[in-house]
């Protein structure tokens, strides 16, 4: 079982047992009730409602195949214990430092009172662990990760890497008599952990390690929880026995603080770095040890102990594999992180596309205005300004020009700027589309991690569970860059779509409320600021993004080195005949299974007949293996080259990771994802309702993130001519239903103008508007306007689009959790986005300086008199 769900599974039920009963029912989980319609209620009628209808599938039936009904359960204890406690009251912008501190820390101390995971709940499903850490980052990511560090990272440490004589800490955890952290990191040195510099010797005559920091540069720094509240820190040093040889780094438990008065232990000089970017609730801080002496017996010592003499012992004789186990625990962190950035993304999209939906933009002549998420608003504005003559009007519609279009003001243009000139669906649906596929493939890792972490526990020392360890460190490696670049990209995406919304201030604090118990517009009229904030330290901390790219690029080479006769390291690869072999491709998770036909699949090349068969997940599917074996070939190749130069292998390594291993990299991740998506969206388990939406949503993540390698494609020869690139982008096009709009708009301003029983044609100039609209049509030739255009599947528009709202009422939280007025689930876009700013404070007062105003300043006053 995985070190988390242990750990967690040890909370002694008794700690909640023992307070009062009346403090007891404060502190259990409410109950949910068993039905469905108290499970997941219907959602408020609104604006909203008309889309919510037009999908294909129900929203509730999604719901319950893609998280179960026990998780929808817990979801739903969690979200409404939060909501009906005033400690969780949403405060505004502007608390204090110290006071967002304390309340962060109120709230820790709140849910671990409220023991939402039970032992056999977590036996049955250990991914309740990872919903609960996602739920309370969607809420809060600075009580998220106190939380997540204190009970699960600094709790797992000592489970994991220590043995019989440290669980004794496991109870002192749940109820708080110690605080804890994990203290990797130093000052001048974070990813390149074998180079440490704190220090651990051992001193037999006392039986003590002696922990001691060389200088100020050997600091551990950046560590959360340490900065205010940590009692204890499981912290990294090179041990030291007698006679000085150096074993490497291990952990150690060691106290930094009274937790009776909260002042440092001797000899340890703590404190806070101060604020921060995001996640402000959360202290991190900084330590140096002078010579502080703790027991041996508080040495975690699973890969390596000291006896009373001073002798070192460990079971592994490679003590690079002994340094990997230490750092294990570091992989589950990643795996996490893949977690918290799909719920960024998720409540990013939630908020934007409810948004896009509702948001009211330009629109047909003398007609109302269209949604922003109908078409794009430019397009529409194209169609709606046009200057209808008494000829039938004629138009080129690639562009949508006509000669009589007037021009817009300069406040009319700028009125269209927030959303661009590009299609939102265009711009956002890709990005419900990774969010699903990256949420599938986060829940399926972690499971992968429980699978290893049970290995661990029962002693198992096989091949198959070393394999495993070696490939779960691969795709954590590159699943941590992949989810949280995307999160942040998708973010991005989503506040420029907002555009002057997603940057309005916070409404501040009621002064008239006690500094705890403020409730108010929480973050205001949107999260953009907080979650792009929040979402940063996804890409650098458990290792920068780069960094992590290389340990995965490192395990495919590897790979095909053992493929070969031989099996030699990459360095010393003398020639590239050897790469014609084939590579070793059996892997407990089937992840590099593909790579058995190395040799045949670079000789694949792009075949797709119709723009009908691209729209397959099966299409990016195939691209993709041929994508990473050419990655793999020419990483090779580069190393290879470099060494044939003379580099070292430091530099060798270094100038092939720009262009080669960092993509190779990505792109086998991408694969995974891929892979797993297509699979678990094609299994005989889904529901007939649910297979077209989740296919289609698995086709456009394979094929949206295959364009991004579109150059790649063309230089290793899988594409050639421009019909296959083409094919690619018109394939992710009529996913998201971009087609169906642009005549849609058209055909309502057309019977909007013309005169009853009037016949009009729409003339398709443009040699290339058949691709572009998906329409078999020769130019110039005429689409009749007298009844709407329609797709292949009926008479109104499919495909995801219409799917759109649906697919975000199953991943969106509730409005309390949400909280963005602009994105509540009723829709009522300007009523609460007009409510929102009028609970501002101050907002309708003058300005605290008003008589400055009237102190009028005299021309040259203060002129020089010289």
């Amino acid at each position: 079982m995985s070190s988390r769900v242990m750990f967690v599974s040890a909370h002694p039920d008794h700690l909640i047992r023992r307070q009062p009963e009346g403090s007891r029912r404060r502190a259990m989980a409410p109950n949910v009730e068993g039905s469905e319609e108290a499970l997941l209620p219907d959602l408020p009628r609104g604006p909203l409602h008309a889309y919510r209808a037009r999908a294909s599938f129900s929203w509730k039936e999604l719901a319950l195949f893609w998280e179960g009904e026990d998780m929808l359960r817990l979801k739903k204890s969690i979200f409404s214990a939060l909501e009906s406690d005033p400690l969780f009251a949403r405060p505004g912008r502007g608390l204090p430092a110290e006071q967002l501190r304390e309340l962060t820390f109120l709230r820790c101390r709140r849910i671990l009172q409220l023991n939402f995971l039970r032992m056999d709940a977590l036996l049955r499903s250990p991914l309740q662990l990872l919903a609960l850490v996602t739920c309370l980052g969607m809420y809060d990511w600075s009580l998220a990760t106190k939380a997540f560090l204190h009970a699960f990272v600094f709790g797992s440490a000592i489970y994991n890497s220590g043995s019989e004589r440290h669980f004794k800490y496991i109870p002192k955890i749940f109820n708080m008599e110690i605080f804890g952290c994990f203290a990797l990191t130093e000052l001048s040195h974070g990813s390149n952990t074998k180079a440490v510099r704190t220090t651990a010797h051992y001193d037999p005559a006392a039986e003590e390690f002696v922990i001691h920091s060389p200088d100020f540069e050997a600091a551990k720094f950046w560590v959360g929880n340490m900065g205010k509240t940590a009692t204890h820190a499981v912290v990294f040093a090179q041990l030291y026995v007698p006679g000085g040889q150096c074993h490497g780094l291990h952990p150690f438990l060691v106290q930094i603080r009274d937790p009776k008065t909260l002042l440092p232990m001797p000899g340890v000089m703590v404190g806070d770095i101060g604020e921060k970017l995001g996640q402000n609730g959360l202290d991190n801080g900084f330590a140096m040890f002078h010579k502080v002496r703790i027991p041996r017996q508080d040495l975690l010592n699973r890969t390596g102990d000291v006896t009373p003499e001073g002798t070192y012992v460990t079971r592994f004789e490679d003590s690079r594999q002994r340094f990997g186990a230490s750092l294990g625990g570091l992989s589950a962190g990643r795996v996490c992180i893949v977690g918290m950035s799909v719920a960024n993304l998720k409540l990013a999209l939630c908020i934007a596309l409810r948004f896009s939906a509702t948001r009211r933009q330009f629109g047909p002549a003398d007609g109302e205005e269209v949604p922003c998420s109908s078409t794009s608003c430019r397009s529409a504005e194209r169609a709606a300004t046009v200057a209808w003559g008494e000829d039938t009007p004629v138009f080129t519609v690639h562009g949508l020009h006509s000669s009589a279009r007037p021009q817009l003001t300069g406040a009319e243009d700028r009125q269209g700027t927030p959303v661009g000139g590009r299609s939102e669906q265009w711009r956002l649906l890709p990005y419900l589309a990774a969010a699903y596929a990256l949420d599938h493939f986060s829940k399926s890792l972690f499971l992968d991690l429980v699978a290893l972490q049970r290995g661990l526990h029962k002693d198992d020392q096989s091949a198959r569970q070393a394999e495993l360890g070696r490939e779960i460190h691969a795709l954590a490696s590159a699943g941590k860059p992949l989810a949280s670049w995307t999160a942040q990209r998708g973010i991005q995406e989503c506040r420029e779509a907002w555009g002057d919304t997603a940057t309005w201030p916070i409404p501040s604090l009621r002064a008239s409320q006690p500094p705890l118990q403020r409730s108010g517009p929480g973050r205001g009229l949107n999260r953009l600021g907080d979650l792009r904030n929040d979402n940063d330290p996804n890409c650098t901390y458990e290792g920068d993004n780069h960094v992590l790219l290389q340990q995965t690029s490192s395990y495919l080479l590897g790979l095909l080195a053992q493929g070969r006769p031989g099996g030699c390291a990459w360095p010393g690869v003398p020639s590239d005949r050897a790469l014609l072999g084939g590579a070793h491709c059996e892997s407990p998770l089937k992840s590099v299974d593909f790579l058995a036909a190395y040799p045949a699949l670079l000789g694949r090349r792009f075949a797709v007949a119709s723009l009908q068969d691209c729209l397959d997940s099966a299409v990016p599917l195939a691209a993709y293996e041929w994508l990473v074996c050419y990655l793999l070939r020419e990483s090779h190749q580069k190393l290879a080259q470099e060494k044939r130069a003379g580099s070292s292998d430091f530099d060798a390594r270094n100038n092939s990771q720009a262009y080669c291993c960092r993509s190779l990299a990505l792109a086998f991740l991408e694969l995974t994802v891929v892979r797993r998506f297509h699979q678990h969206t094609h299994q005989p388990g889904v529901p007939p309702p649910l297979r077209a939406v989740l296919q289609r949503l698995s086709s456009l993540y394979g094929l949206w993130s295959l364009s991004q390698h579109t150059a790649l494609l063309y230089r290793g020869g899988y594409f050639s001519g421009e019909r296959a690139g083409k094919m690619l982008e018109d394939a992710i096009l009529e996913l998201c239903s971009q087609v169906a709009d642009p005549l849609r708009v058209l055909w309502r301003s057309v019977q909007a103008t013309q005169q009853p029983g009037a016949e009009s044609r729409l003339h398709v100039g443009s040699s290339d508007a058949p691709r572009r609209l998906g329409h078999a049509r020769s130019p110039g030739s005429a689409v009749r306007v007298d009844q709407p255009p329609r797709t292949s599947g009926g008479s109104e528009p499919d495909g995801l689009k219409d799917d759109a709202v649906a697919l975000v009422d199953v991943i969106a939280p509730p409005d309390f959790v949400l909280d963005s007025p602009i994105g509540r689930a009723d829709g009522e876009l300007y009523r609460n986005l007009w409510g929102a700013v009028l609970q501002q404070r101050h907002v309708l007062e003058r300005p605290s300086w008003w008589l400055e105003f009237s102190n009028k300043p005299a021309p040259g006053s203060l002129s020089s008199k010289l």
